[in-house]
């Protein structure tokens, strides 16, 4: 079976059992507080809490684009990735609501129209669940697993929370097993407890919980002994893997439980009950497939196999294939959701997996003018009958960019890398100091100099790196209020200072040139230019904004062009104030989200230009003068900066 076809198998397997298909949600979530999607719940959140009916019904499967970059170092192992795909079935509410009315018909996984509507019948809870589990995963007419292969854990109980074992599961399980000819207990094995550590699942403050039961897949490894006298289900000798997580949300954690034994917390029943379960496509393909790491199932093989030369072949270099192969893929799905390489949030971590990509492409050879071609291409091939993916040539343009960007500072880098591991003995620690200067002068993310010494068998001081970094911006804002302080431009209280009543009026008009400056740009260069950071004086303005090349004296010509006639136009500079929310839906542009307060004022000039601010503006954009590009500079990777100023 291909990954394709699992999911497919999947997803037509509880679409039999009254499920509704839903399509993948983008990995950019509507949830500001989190970067991206990290698991198959967290698009259904709202309806897990109860806050809201879902409109498919009570029953709902899909597969789920995820992103995780908390173990990005860690790519390249057998198992963990940083894009992956997570199916899942839930239950949202108690059995005993009534069904509801099935119309429709079935569609791909990533599509939002024609998928089935309304078929979610009456919630289930644990006897489906489990029995279900066990059906797809060893029916012949399904995945076909040998049930001799698969081995469960159920939560021990905890009395400090009032909550016995789940005896029920382990009920059910005995059943299913049963169903196959196997005597499954506790006392064999085929059955483990374990505590809440392991097999319960619950948010850090209050809300829904439950308790879990996983399934393993016994990869027939020997047992290390390292890892303990006797193998079990959660040891970690790498034996057992575990391909599936059912999640049985029956209790409600309070915050008004005793301070010791139970942390301030009680648990009460749950007047619905849900079901979520996940299961990792990539990680189910591979026992499927009958290869030991994720990297072996057919997707990766392709994509690989575009990249891999003679002259390196995997087997000598497998690690860095991985991670190119990971990233590349990874950057697919966040380019085709949206997503811009930059020095912020979710561009920052897209930017850090092409850079990571770049630089492997690079230490093994690989044919850097053509390289990102082929494996970006397998990567949309295989993909573009179950998700909606940006135009190829738009992918690798934009790819391209940032790798040209970055090639000749990762030259450069490697070789002060090198330079200085040359005086560092063996198994040494590259200074905070010099990393940080790594990543001041050429760009060089913590992750990337982290890759770069272990290949000479060095490690580099991270917590020194940091404190580096914090006292970098703690001088530079020192420093920028030292420069405000005479004339300088109070960005969100709106309080301007200056020297004289002359100087405040030629410091406003520079701000409003500044708004008019960034509407221009993403107007002539594109919608990925977005605020790095500004400076505003007396004589000049100061713009660093996202772009990967260069500006033409053409682009040059065309900015000034838009922003004179703008001005000429005689725009009233109005402002509303309202939620910083409301202001993000309207499309206002923003620096630094999280630097505003809840409350925020917009200002527009007519239809050109709409940004939270905090002011003070011209009252009309003909008072700022005529717009002057003094010079376009490269201020780092990525970045570009612009030094302009306006005359009468």
């Amino acid at each position: 079976m291909t990954t394709n076809e699992v999911r497919q198998k999947f997803l037509e397997f509880f679409r039999e059992k009254g499920h509704a298909v839903i399509p993948s949600a983008p990995l950019v979530p509507d949830d500001k507080t989190v970067l991206f999607v990290t698991a198959g719940m967290q698009p259904l959140v709202p309806y897990l809490m109860g806050e809201r009916k879902h409109p498919q019904g009570a029953r709902l499967a899909n597969s789920q684009k995820c992103l995780r970059t908390d173990d990005i170092l860690e790519v390249g192992d057998n198992r963990h990735l940083t894009f992956f795909e997570m199916l899942g079935n839930w239950s949202l509410g108690d059995p005993s609501e009534p069904d509801a009315s099935p119309t429709g018909s079935s569609a791909r996984p990533g599509h939002s129209d024609g998928f089935r509507r309304g078929i979610g019948r009456a919630g289930y809870f644990k006897k489906e669940s489990i029995a279900w589990s066990f059906e797809l995963l060893t029916s012949k007419k399904w995945f076909g697993i040998d049930p001799e292969k698969l081995y469960v854990t159920v939560f021990e109980g905890d009395a400090t929370m009032g909550i016995a074992r789940d005896d029920e599961s382990i009920g059910y399980w005995k059943e299913a097993f049963k169903t196959a000819g196997i005597d499954a207990s506790l006392e064999n094995g085929r059955i483990s407890a374990y505590p809440k550590k392991k097999n319960w699942w619950e948010l850090a403050g209050s809300g829904p919980c439950g308790p879990d039961t996983e399934i393993f897949y016994d990869m027939g490894k020997e047992h290390d002994p390292v890892f303990g006298e006797q193998c079990h289900a959660n040891c970690d000798c790498g034996r057992f893997v575990e391909i599936w997580n059912n999640v049985f949300m029956e209790y409600e954690k309070k915050a008004d439980g005793p301070p010791v034994g139970g942390g301030g917390y009680s648990y009460v029943p749950l007047a619905q009950k849900n079901v979520d379960t996940g299961m990792g496509l990539e990680r189910i393909t591979m026992v499927l497939q009958g290869v030991e790491t994720v990297f072996e199932i057919d997707v990766f093989k392709k994509i690989i196999g575009s990249i891999e030369t003679k002259k390196v072949p995997y087997e000598k270099e497998a690690r860095r294939y991985r991670i190119i192969a990971d990233h590349l893929r990874a950057a697919v799905f966040l380019i085709s959701d949206g997503v811009a390489p930059s020095n912020v949030e979710r561009g920052y971590i897209l930017r850090s997996l092409l850079r990571r990509a770049i630089a492997q492409a690079r230490i093994l050879n690989l044919p850097l003018r053509d390289f990102p071609v082929k494996p970006i291409e397998r990567t949309r091939e295989y993909y573009k009958e179950n998700y909606r993916l940006s135009a190829l040539p738009a992918i690798i343009d934009i790819v391209k960019k940032e790798f040209d960007a970055f090639l000749t500072a990762f030259e450069k880098g490697r070789k002060e890398v090198l330079r200085i591991v040359g005086k560092i003995p063996e198994g040494g620690v590259i200074p905070a100091r010099d990393a940080f200067n790594l990543h001041q002068t050429y760009g060089f993310r913590i992750e990337l100099m982290i890759d770069l010494a272990k290949d000479s068998g060095h490690t580099v001081d991270e917590k020194g790196f940091w404190e580096e970094y914090k006292k970098h911006q703690e001088i530079s804002r020192a420093g920028s209020e030292k420069k405000f302080g005479g004339h300088g431009l109070m960005l969100q209280t709106g309080e301007l200072k200056a020297a004289d009543e002359e100087e405040l009026k030629k410091v406003t008009r520079l701000h409003t040139a500044t708004h008019l400056l960034q509407a221009a740009l993403r107007r002539v260069l594109g919608d990925h230019v977005h605020q790095m950071g500004s400076d505003i004086t007396a004589e000049r303005l100061r713009f660093d904004f996202s772009h990967p090349q260069k500006m033409t004296d053409e682009e040059k010509k065309k900015v000034e062009e838009v922003v004179n006639k703008e001005i000429q136009k005689g725009h009233a500079m109005t402002h509303k104030e309202m939620p910083i929310d409301e202001a993000e839906k309207t499309g206002a542009l923003m620096f630094q989200k999280e630097k505003y307060g809840k409350t925020v004022k917009v200002y527009s000039a007519g239809d050109f230009s709409k940004e939270l601010c905090g002011g003070p503006h011209v009252a009309n954009t003909k008072e700022v003068g005529t717009f002057k590009i003094l010079k376009e500079e490269a201020s780092s990777a990525g970045v570009r900066r612009i030094r302009a100023t306006v005359v009468d």
